[in-house]
Order: structure tokens, then sequence, then C-alpha cells
């Protein structure tokens, strides 16, 4: 029986499971090892929150790309959405811990099929993986209590890292008012609720944060800081633009010079005709990894470095009843966005002080320094791949298994997800997917393009056993493009 091993089971390992599950035409195990998150939910579709939501209507988020509609009919069957109008239906933002639902449930109707149509079977095992290593022509997966997994081949799907560590955090240990990790539980944390908190960044993390304290209806002050103190934009219903990208351009020989003017010029064109030139981020996204690919490291710096930042809030863009929470919270004083920098974090008895570099652009300047009695480091997952802080993967660097991408953002890995290790050479049973292939293909943290990644890497685990491959990769529906932006 052939044995493949998947590390981590969240939502981009549990997604390679199922493929592997149903196409699956031979005898074959599964192994799931995860650790951390909850299995077949993940960090983000872990929450127990109800307020934290998709940020993506539910017609767009079927978890299997050859079944568009698979999640609106599955919400069907739960009795909170069973009556609700299918155009409404469809529209919705549903909570988050409920798209969890819907992830575990195609893991655990896969796990051991009931009607026989697939010879494959899937196994969860709660364990962290913390090293490979040879074992005659499999894979020999060691655990953190020294046991052992063998494998024919292994998929490496083990998601965010941790937010990166801010100047003076290493002094602050355990300190009671600081939240390292914002992916914990930092609610028991929380001081008396007439206290100020200051979240550190402004993107969709802060943003869960901010709901949260809402929700709770937190009396105190809320700031929040980022270099720009731009916050995540709305979804909104857009005309569509056939005319962009413009016919017979082909947008990834036109290097980041090029498309930058060629953006500029659409969105002066938008703004003249009273729309938002963000709708042109989603009209570019069936073709945003071919133009990432298509650029120099040298280029790719430079837009890390000059645009990233715009891109990120026009690309990644929240519910609407979402943002109305947080406008509503600003336009009455209880949420403040500051522009500004982390020049250090101080423990002052219970409260930790934040110094800042204020920033003159954007939202209103920071201060020098605010001092809060908690403080979340709400500023996303870390990139730099040579410092991951996991031990397997720190461990498959030290020893040349795999080799950072030319971005150190993540792992090279071969057009088919096999890794390549520090010979250079494609590896012959260890792929990879999911934020890890974020400086190979930019766009790689979105359900549209993990859900397509983990039906390309069953294929090619499976090549030459499996049952028809015909599904079309997963794209991102135009229609996704053209009406909800």
């Amino acid at each position: 029986m052939k044995r493949i091993a998947i590390i981590v089971g969240g939502f981009s390992g549990t997604l390679t499971a199922v493929n592997l599950a149903r196409l699956a035409e031979i005898p074959l195990h599964i192994t799931v090892i995860n650790h951390g998150s909850p299995a077949g939910r993940g960090i983000a579709y872990g929450t127990r929150r109800p307020e934290h939501l998709l940020n993506v209507a539910a017609r767009n988020m079927s978890a299997l790309p050859d079944h568009p509609g698979h999640f609106v009919e599955w919400l069907r069957t739960r009795t909170d959405f069973a009556d609700l109008p299918e155009a409404d239906l469809r529209e919705t933002f549903v909570p988050r811990r409920v798209y969890g639902d819907y992830v575990r449930s195609l893991l655990l109707h896969y796990a051991r099929p009931l009607d026989g149509r697939s010879p494959a079977e899937i196994q969860h095992l709660e364990a962290e993986a913390v090293d490979l290593a040879p074992a005659g022509a499999g894979t020999s997966i060691i655990l953190a209590d020294g046991s052992t997994v063998l494998a024919d081949k292994v998929v490496l799907a083990t998601g965010n890292e941790t937010p990166g560590e801010l100047p003076g955090a290493e002094t602050l240990g355990d300190h009671p008012a600081y939240a390292a990790n914002p992916w914990l539980n930092w609610q028991d944390r929380l001081p008396d609720s007439r206290d100020a908190i200051v979240l550190l960044g402004t993107g969709l993390t802060a943003v869960d944060a901010i709901v949260t304290l809402l929700a709770l209806d937190w009396k105190g002050r809320i700031h929040a800081v980022s270099r720009h103190g731009w916050l995540p934009q709305s979804h909104f219903r857009a005309a569509s633009h056939p005319d962009f990208p413009p016919a017979g351009t082909d947008v990834a020989a036109l290097g980041l010079a090029g498309l930058a003017a060629l953006l500029e010029a659409q969105c002066a064109r938008l703004r003249d005709s009273g729309e938002n030139p963000a709708t042109l981020v989603d009209r570019l996204r069936p073709h945003t990894q071919r133009i990432w690919q298509a650029f120099s490291v040298a280029e790719r710096e430079t837009f890390i470095r000059r645009h990233a930042a715009r891109w990120n809030v026009l690309r990644h863009r929240i519910a609407p009843s979402i943002h109305q929470l947080v406008t509503a919270a600003l336009a009455d004083g209880r949420l403040t966005i500051h522009a500004g920098s982390v020049r250090r974090l101080e423990g002052d008895g219970s409260r930790v002080r934040v110094h800042l570099h204020p920033e003159s652009e954007g939202a209103e300047s920071a201060p020098p320094a605010l001092e809060a009695a908690l403080v979340i480091n709400c500023t996303g997952p870390q990139t730099r791949f040579s410092r991951t802080r996991s031990r397997l993967l720190r461990n498959l660097l030290y020893r040349g298994s795999v080799q950072p991408d030319a971005m150190d953002m993540g792992i090279r890995i071969a057009p088919e997800f096999a890794v390549i290790g520090g010979d250079g050479q494609p590896s012959a049973s260890l792929y990879a997917l999911g934020p890890l292939l974020r400086g190979t293909l930019w766009e790689s943290v979105a359900v549209p393009e993990l859900r397509g990644q983990a039906l390309q890497v069953a294929q090619s685990l499976l090549k030459g056993t499996a049952r028809s491959t015909a599904f079309a990769v997963a794209r991102p529906e135009p229609e996704f493009m053209e009406y909800w932006i």
C-alpha cells in the first residue's frame, strides 16, 4: 500500500488529503500529521469567534475546484442557512468557524469512504513533525516525542508562520500585557475593559482583534499602528471591466515599470468616472502568479518595497458588515489609527510601552510612544524563510533538504510542486504547497489558489495511479472579479 504523509492539517493539507482520496485508484494510506491549530481548520478557520467572517462571499468558497457550488450546497444542510433565498445565501459572508466545519466535514467524509468508491483511507495523527530522514526507498518522519512515521512521499503544508519578533520583544518574555501571537487566546489576558489596548498592525489580523473587542463591548481606547495607517477596504459591487487588461496585452511581459504605468493610467480613468480603482486588482487576479514569476528578483524587491502595502490593502478586502463596524468605531473615537513603525517595546510594570517612529503620511501620525494594558502583535505572518521558527523547516534547511526561494519568502519548488533541495535537484518524495510558495507565486494564501494547488499536488503524487484527472485547475472565477470586488 502506498503511504503519503501530509504535514500539517490546515486548509491546504486537509484539501490535499481529500483530493488524494477522491482521485486514488490504488490502495492508499494518507497520514495527516497535525500540531497546534485544530485539525482540518488551521488558524483562519479554527477561530471560535462568531464575529470573524470570511473575506469572500459564500459562492466563491467551494473547496472543490470541479464543484464550484459545493460550499453553498453544504450550507443548505444547516438550519441557520436553510431558509435564506439563493441569491442572498450566495452573497453571504459566513462566519469562519462555520467554514471550518465545512472543511472538517470533507476530511471526515473521505477518511474512510463508506460507499467503497475510494481505496484510500485518511488517518489523523496529533503530533509535531520535527525532522525527515531517508528510510530505504521512503522517508522517516521524526516526531517530537521520538517516534517515527514511514511514508513513500511527504507533503509540506505547514501554513503561515507566527508574526516576526519586534524590537524589544525579547525582553518581555511572558509579560501578561504582551500577546506575541494574535492567533492564540489573547482574550484571557484582557485587562479592565476601560483600559487602552494597542494593536501593532492594521491588516486582517488587526481587524479580527478590533471586531472581537467591539463584540465584547470594550469601553477603553483601541489604538492600531502600522507604517501607513491603512485599513483593509470593503468588498463592493463593481461594474464589469472587460477592457482590462487591454485586449492583446500580455501583462506578464510588461515588467514592473510597464505594469505600474498601465495601472496608474487605468486607475486615473476609473477615478474620473467615479468608480473604485480597486477593481483592477481583481481583474489581474488570474494573471498575478504569471506576472510575479516573470518579474526579475530586482523587480520583485522593488514591488515589495514600493507597492506591496497598497496592493495588500486593495487585494485583501473584508466583508461590508465588518468594514461598517470598524468605520463606526473610528467615527465615535473608540478606535484610533496611527501611522508609524515600532522602534522598541518596553515593559513598564504591569503595562507595555510601545516606542514609535512617527510617519507623516497616511493616517494620523503616531505619537512618540503609546502605553497600554495589552499590546497585541498583529503584524501578520513573518515571511523571512531563513528565520523560520519551525523546528521541522529549520532542520530541513540545515541538512539541505530544502532551500529558500530567491526572495527568501519560502522554499524553491519545481513546476509540479516537488521541493528543490540544496543540490538544485527536484525531490522525488518531498512536495510543498500553500504559504511556503509565496516567494515563488506571490498569490498563495487564498482559497481559490490553495484549492487549485491541493488538487495539483494530489495529481502529481498519484501520477499514473489516479482516476481521471480531468478536473480543471482552480482559478478565480471571472464572476468574482466582475461582481464582488
